[in-house]
């Protein structure tokens, strides 16, 4: 079982990084294996597979919730046979149809090892005070 490099877990959740800031739903979701879960504390259940939360997404955009903007700091790789975690601080501003609202969270995505590439697993979002 290959034990993936720390460049290449930085690699992959920068791309879903980027991607979710710029309010690109299919090259955001691409990054996550279809049976990835979510856990966000501005939702109320756990998201049990990527289309769930594609569902979710959906009904923000439609309803004129976009990024304006997501940094990432204070990032941490661990990384073990098979797979890795990546934690970091993410400071985000989104506008939504009632106007904006900024979050800054702690974020840890899982990552497991698929073939030649990396995919996300999991990912939990906890709010920063």
């Amino acid at each position: 079982m290959r034990t993936p490099e720390r460049d290449e877990v930085e690699a992959a959740a920068a791309a879903i990084v980027d991607a979710f800031a710029a309010t690109d739903g299919p090259r955001y979701f691409a990054g996550f294996s279809p049976d990835a879960t979510f856990i966000f504390h501005t939702e109320p259940s756990r998201l049990d597979d990527r289309a769930a939360y594609e569902a979710l997404w959906q009904g923000w955009v439609d309803g004129g919730w976009r990024v304006v903007s997501c940094t990432s700091s204070e990032r941490l790789v661990q990384t073990m046979p098979g797979a890795a975690v990546f934690t970091h601080t993410v400071d985000t501003t989104v506008e939504t149809g009632d106007g904006p609202e900024s979050y800054r969270e702690r974020e840890s995505i899982v990552f497991a090892v698929d073939g030649d590439r990396l995919v996300a697993v999991h990912e939990h979002l906890s709010p920063l005070n």
